[in-house]
Protein backbone atom coordinates (compact mmCIF):
# COMPACT_ATOMS: atom_id res chain seq x y z
CA UNK A 1 0.00 0.00 0.00
CA UNK A 2 1.26 3.51 -0.75
CA UNK A 3 2.51 5.48 2.24
CA UNK A 4 0.11 8.24 3.26
CA UNK A 5 1.79 11.59 3.83
CA UNK A 6 0.47 13.30 6.99
CA UNK A 7 -1.30 16.56 6.37
CA UNK A 8 0.83 19.44 7.61
CA UNK A 9 -0.93 21.90 9.87
CA UNK A 10 1.01 24.96 11.00
CA UNK A 11 -0.16 25.92 14.46
CA UNK A 12 0.63 29.32 15.94
CA UNK A 13 0.76 29.77 19.69
CA UNK A 14 2.39 32.15 22.10
CA UNK A 15 5.55 31.40 24.12
CA UNK A 16 3.57 31.08 27.34
CA UNK A 17 3.11 28.32 29.85
CA UNK A 18 -0.66 27.99 29.30
CA UNK A 19 -0.33 27.56 25.53
CA UNK A 20 2.58 25.14 25.94
CA UNK A 21 0.50 23.11 28.40
CA UNK A 22 -2.37 22.87 25.89
CA UNK A 23 -0.12 21.80 23.02
CA UNK A 24 2.08 19.42 25.03
CA UNK A 25 0.39 16.25 23.77
CA UNK A 26 0.67 17.42 20.15
CA UNK A 27 4.29 18.51 20.50
CA UNK A 28 5.26 15.16 22.04
CA UNK A 29 2.74 13.08 20.06
CA UNK A 30 1.13 11.71 23.19
CA UNK A 31 -2.20 11.22 21.39
CA UNK A 32 -3.01 9.61 18.01
CA UNK A 33 -2.38 12.35 15.47
CA UNK A 34 -5.29 11.54 13.10
CA UNK A 35 -3.07 11.83 10.03
CA UNK A 36 -1.81 15.32 10.89
CA UNK A 37 1.75 16.55 11.17
CA UNK A 38 1.89 19.65 13.37
CA UNK A 39 4.47 22.39 12.87
CA UNK A 40 4.55 24.70 15.88
CA UNK A 41 5.00 28.43 15.17
CA UNK A 42 5.78 30.18 18.45
CA UNK A 43 5.42 33.96 18.51
CA UNK A 44 3.92 36.63 20.75
CA UNK A 45 0.17 37.04 20.49
CA UNK A 46 0.22 40.35 18.60
CA UNK A 47 2.52 38.81 15.96
CA UNK A 48 0.10 35.88 15.65
CA UNK A 49 -2.80 38.32 15.29
CA UNK A 50 -0.99 39.93 12.36
CA UNK A 51 -0.16 36.57 10.75
CA UNK A 52 -3.81 35.58 11.02
CA UNK A 53 -4.84 38.80 9.27
CA UNK A 54 -2.63 37.63 6.40
CA UNK A 55 -4.09 34.10 6.55
CA UNK A 56 -0.64 32.57 6.89
CA UNK A 57 -1.38 29.80 9.41
CA UNK A 58 -3.92 27.00 9.21
CA UNK A 59 -4.50 27.11 12.97
CA UNK A 60 -3.48 29.81 15.42
CA UNK A 61 -4.14 31.37 18.77
CA UNK A 62 -5.43 34.92 18.43
CA UNK A 63 -6.85 37.61 20.65
CA UNK A 64 -10.65 37.72 20.77
CA UNK A 65 -10.31 41.35 19.69
CA UNK A 66 -8.44 40.31 16.53
CA UNK A 67 -11.14 37.82 15.62
CA UNK A 68 -13.42 40.74 14.77
CA UNK A 69 -11.31 41.07 11.58
CA UNK A 70 -10.93 37.33 10.90
CA UNK A 71 -14.41 35.80 10.98
CA UNK A 72 -14.67 35.58 7.18
CA UNK A 73 -11.52 33.43 6.92
CA UNK A 74 -11.40 31.50 10.20
CA UNK A 75 -13.82 29.67 12.51
CA UNK A 76 -13.36 29.46 16.28
CA UNK A 77 -12.52 26.09 17.77
CA UNK A 78 -14.59 25.31 20.86
CA UNK A 79 -11.41 24.13 22.56
CA UNK A 80 -8.42 26.26 23.47
CA UNK A 81 -10.09 29.43 24.75
CA UNK A 82 -8.42 31.47 27.48
CA UNK A 83 -11.26 32.78 29.62
CA UNK A 84 -10.94 34.99 32.67
CA UNK A 85 -13.59 34.22 35.27
CA UNK A 86 -13.53 37.40 37.36
CA UNK A 87 -9.90 37.99 36.47
CA UNK A 88 -8.10 39.22 33.39
CA UNK A 89 -5.61 41.84 32.16
CA UNK A 90 -4.62 44.29 34.87
CA UNK A 91 -3.48 47.89 35.09
CA UNK A 92 -0.40 48.35 37.25
CA UNK A 93 1.51 51.37 38.57
CA UNK A 94 4.68 52.04 40.51
CA UNK A 95 4.09 51.33 44.18
CA UNK A 96 5.61 54.63 45.33
CA UNK A 97 2.94 56.60 43.46
CA UNK A 98 -0.74 57.05 43.96
CA UNK A 99 -3.01 56.61 40.98
CA UNK A 100 -1.57 59.19 38.60
CA UNK A 101 -3.58 62.40 38.70
CA UNK A 102 -3.41 64.75 35.77
CA UNK A 103 -4.51 68.35 35.58
CA UNK A 104 -6.78 67.72 32.59
CA UNK A 105 -4.17 68.93 30.12
CA UNK A 106 -1.33 66.48 30.56
CA UNK A 107 -2.13 63.06 29.13
CA UNK A 108 -2.06 59.86 31.15
CA UNK A 109 0.42 57.52 29.46
CA UNK A 110 -0.66 53.88 29.35
CA UNK A 111 1.64 51.12 28.04
CA UNK A 112 -0.52 48.63 26.10
CA UNK A 113 0.65 45.24 24.72
CA UNK A 114 -0.73 45.57 21.18
CA UNK A 115 -3.48 47.21 19.15
CA UNK A 116 -5.47 44.00 18.57
CA UNK A 117 -5.08 42.46 22.02
CA UNK A 118 -8.25 41.81 23.97
CA UNK A 119 -6.60 43.62 26.86
CA UNK A 120 -6.63 46.82 24.80
CA UNK A 121 -10.22 46.23 23.70
CA UNK A 122 -11.29 45.75 27.34
CA UNK A 123 -9.44 48.91 28.32
CA UNK A 124 -11.21 50.88 25.56
CA UNK A 125 -14.57 49.54 26.71
CA UNK A 126 -13.73 50.45 30.30
CA UNK A 127 -12.88 53.98 29.21
CA UNK A 128 -16.12 54.36 27.25
CA UNK A 129 -18.49 52.65 29.68
CA UNK A 130 -17.05 54.42 32.73
CA UNK A 131 -16.80 57.82 31.07
CA UNK A 132 -17.92 60.47 33.51
CA UNK A 133 -17.86 58.07 36.45
CA UNK A 134 -16.20 59.33 39.60
CA UNK A 135 -14.72 55.86 40.01
CA UNK A 136 -12.94 55.78 36.65
CA UNK A 137 -9.16 55.62 36.76
CA UNK A 138 -8.97 57.17 33.30
CA UNK A 139 -10.65 60.53 33.82
CA UNK A 140 -7.64 62.30 32.31
CA UNK A 141 -7.00 62.05 28.54
CA UNK A 142 -4.95 58.96 27.73
CA UNK A 143 -1.97 58.50 25.47
CA UNK A 144 -1.60 54.85 24.52
CA UNK A 145 1.96 53.62 24.06
CA UNK A 146 2.01 50.30 22.23
CA UNK A 147 4.72 48.27 23.92
CA UNK A 148 5.82 44.61 23.61
CA UNK A 149 4.12 42.74 26.46
CA UNK A 150 7.45 41.74 28.00
CA UNK A 151 8.61 45.38 28.18
CA UNK A 152 5.59 46.85 29.93
CA UNK A 153 7.02 46.41 33.42
CA UNK A 154 10.16 48.25 32.29
CA UNK A 155 8.13 51.07 30.74
CA UNK A 156 6.29 51.69 34.02
CA UNK A 157 9.39 51.31 36.19
CA UNK A 158 11.32 53.81 34.04
CA UNK A 159 8.50 56.34 34.18
CA UNK A 160 7.93 56.04 30.44
CA UNK A 161 4.29 55.21 31.26
CA UNK A 162 2.03 56.08 34.18
CA UNK A 163 0.16 52.78 33.94
CA UNK A 164 0.90 49.45 32.32
CA UNK A 165 -1.67 47.04 30.91
CA UNK A 166 -0.35 43.61 31.84
CA UNK A 167 -1.15 40.20 30.31
CA UNK A 168 0.25 36.66 30.54
CA UNK A 169 2.09 35.63 33.69
CA UNK A 170 2.70 39.29 34.51
CA UNK A 171 -0.83 39.23 35.93
CA UNK A 172 0.55 37.33 38.94
CA UNK A 173 4.20 38.47 39.04
CA UNK A 174 3.81 42.27 38.97
CA UNK A 175 4.57 42.68 42.69
CA UNK A 176 8.01 41.13 42.18
CA UNK A 177 8.75 44.08 39.89
CA UNK A 178 7.83 46.73 42.44
CA UNK A 179 4.41 47.37 40.93
CA UNK A 180 0.89 47.25 42.27
CA UNK A 181 -2.48 46.49 40.72
CA UNK A 182 -4.98 49.31 40.37
CA UNK A 183 -7.60 47.62 38.18
CA UNK A 184 -8.45 44.08 37.07
CA UNK A 185 -10.42 44.34 33.83
CA UNK A 186 -11.80 40.82 34.26
CA UNK A 187 -13.32 41.78 37.60
CA UNK A 188 -14.70 45.00 36.10
CA UNK A 189 -16.20 43.13 33.10
CA UNK A 190 -17.94 40.60 35.34
CA UNK A 191 -19.43 43.37 37.47
CA UNK A 192 -20.73 45.09 34.33
CA UNK A 193 -22.06 42.02 32.51
CA UNK A 194 -22.18 39.06 34.89
CA UNK A 195 -20.11 37.16 32.31
CA UNK A 196 -16.56 35.83 32.08
CA UNK A 197 -14.09 37.67 29.84
CA UNK A 198 -12.77 35.58 26.92
CA UNK A 199 -9.29 36.81 26.07
CA UNK A 200 -7.94 34.46 23.44
CA UNK A 201 -9.22 31.67 21.22
CA UNK A 202 -7.74 29.18 18.79
CA UNK A 203 -9.05 29.50 15.26
CA UNK A 204 -8.90 27.30 12.18
CA UNK A 205 -8.89 28.37 8.55
CA UNK A 206 -12.13 27.70 6.71
CA UNK A 207 -10.48 26.69 3.43
CA UNK A 208 -9.31 23.44 5.05
CA UNK A 209 -12.84 22.16 4.60
CA UNK A 210 -15.42 21.01 7.13
CA UNK A 211 -14.05 17.48 7.64
CA UNK A 212 -10.47 18.61 8.26
CA UNK A 213 -11.60 21.45 10.52
CA UNK A 214 -13.66 19.13 12.69
CA UNK A 215 -11.00 16.43 12.79
CA UNK A 216 -8.25 18.81 13.87
CA UNK A 217 -10.53 20.50 16.40
CA UNK A 218 -11.17 17.07 17.90
CA UNK A 219 -7.43 16.36 18.03
CA UNK A 220 -6.77 19.65 19.77
CA UNK A 221 -9.45 18.90 22.35
CA UNK A 222 -7.79 15.54 23.01
CA UNK A 223 -4.46 17.31 23.50
CA UNK A 224 -5.92 19.60 26.16
CA UNK A 225 -7.69 16.71 27.89
CA UNK A 226 -4.45 14.71 27.90
CA UNK A 227 -2.55 17.58 29.53
CA UNK A 228 -5.22 18.03 32.20
CA UNK A 229 -5.19 14.31 33.01
CA UNK A 230 -1.37 14.13 32.97
CA UNK A 231 -0.85 17.44 34.74
CA UNK A 232 2.62 16.94 36.32
CA UNK A 233 4.36 16.04 33.05
CA UNK A 234 2.51 18.70 31.08
CA UNK A 235 3.39 21.32 33.72
CA UNK A 236 7.04 20.30 33.55
CA UNK A 237 6.98 20.87 29.79
CA UNK A 238 5.14 24.18 30.21
CA UNK A 239 7.64 25.41 32.80
CA UNK A 240 10.20 25.82 30.02
CA UNK A 241 7.96 28.50 28.49
CA UNK A 242 7.26 30.44 31.68
CA UNK A 243 10.05 33.04 31.40
CA UNK A 244 11.68 32.09 34.68
CA UNK A 245 8.61 31.81 36.92
CA UNK A 246 8.60 29.31 39.77
CA UNK A 247 6.89 25.93 39.66
CA UNK A 248 4.16 27.19 42.00
CA UNK A 249 3.43 30.27 39.87
CA UNK A 250 3.58 28.16 36.72
CA UNK A 251 0.95 25.83 38.18
CA UNK A 252 -1.20 28.77 39.27
CA UNK A 253 -0.98 30.57 35.93
CA UNK A 254 -1.77 27.45 33.90
CA UNK A 255 -4.74 26.77 36.17
CA UNK A 256 -6.11 30.24 35.46
CA UNK A 257 -6.23 29.73 31.71
CA UNK A 258 -6.37 25.96 31.10
CA UNK A 259 -9.44 24.46 32.73
CA UNK A 260 -12.91 23.15 31.87
CA UNK A 261 -13.66 26.24 29.75
CA UNK A 262 -10.51 25.48 27.73
CA UNK A 263 -11.75 22.00 26.91
CA UNK A 264 -15.01 23.60 25.77
CA UNK A 265 -15.71 27.32 25.94
CA UNK A 266 -19.20 26.62 27.27
CA UNK A 267 -22.40 28.63 27.16
CA UNK A 268 -21.24 31.45 29.42
CA UNK A 269 -17.92 31.69 27.58
CA UNK A 270 -19.77 31.99 24.27
CA UNK A 271 -22.05 34.61 25.79
CA UNK A 272 -19.07 36.57 27.09
CA UNK A 273 -17.43 36.49 23.65
CA UNK A 274 -20.63 37.62 21.89
CA UNK A 275 -21.17 40.41 24.42
CA UNK A 276 -17.57 41.55 24.00
CA UNK A 277 -17.99 41.77 20.21
CA UNK A 278 -21.40 43.43 20.47
CA UNK A 279 -20.17 46.08 22.91
CA UNK A 280 -17.09 46.74 20.76
CA UNK A 281 -19.32 47.25 17.72
CA UNK A 282 -21.84 49.39 19.61
CA UNK A 283 -19.08 51.73 20.76
CA UNK A 284 -17.42 51.95 17.35
CA UNK A 285 -14.23 50.12 18.31
CA UNK A 286 -14.65 47.44 15.61
CA UNK A 287 -16.16 48.17 12.19
CA UNK A 288 -19.02 45.65 12.04
CA UNK A 289 -21.05 43.01 13.85
CA UNK A 290 -19.23 39.70 14.26
CA UNK A 291 -20.81 36.36 13.50
CA UNK A 292 -19.31 33.74 15.80
CA UNK A 293 -19.16 30.18 14.48
CA UNK A 294 -17.69 27.46 16.71
CA UNK A 295 -16.09 24.18 15.53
Amino acid sequence: MPKITPRLIRVGHSPDADDAFMFYALAKKKVPMRGFEVEHVIEDIESLNQRALRGELEVTAVSCHAYAYLADRYAVMRSGASVGDQYGPILVRRTENGVPRKDGKAKLKVAVPGKLTTAYLALQLYEKLEKGSSHSLLRAPCEVIFTPFDRIFDAVQRNEADLGLVIHEGQITYAEHGLEKVLDLGVWWHKKTGLPLPLGVDIIRRDLGEDTMRSFAGLFKESIEYALSHRPEALEYALGFGRGISEDLNDRFVGMYVNDRTVDIGGDGEAGFRRLMDEAHRHGIIPGKVHLEFI
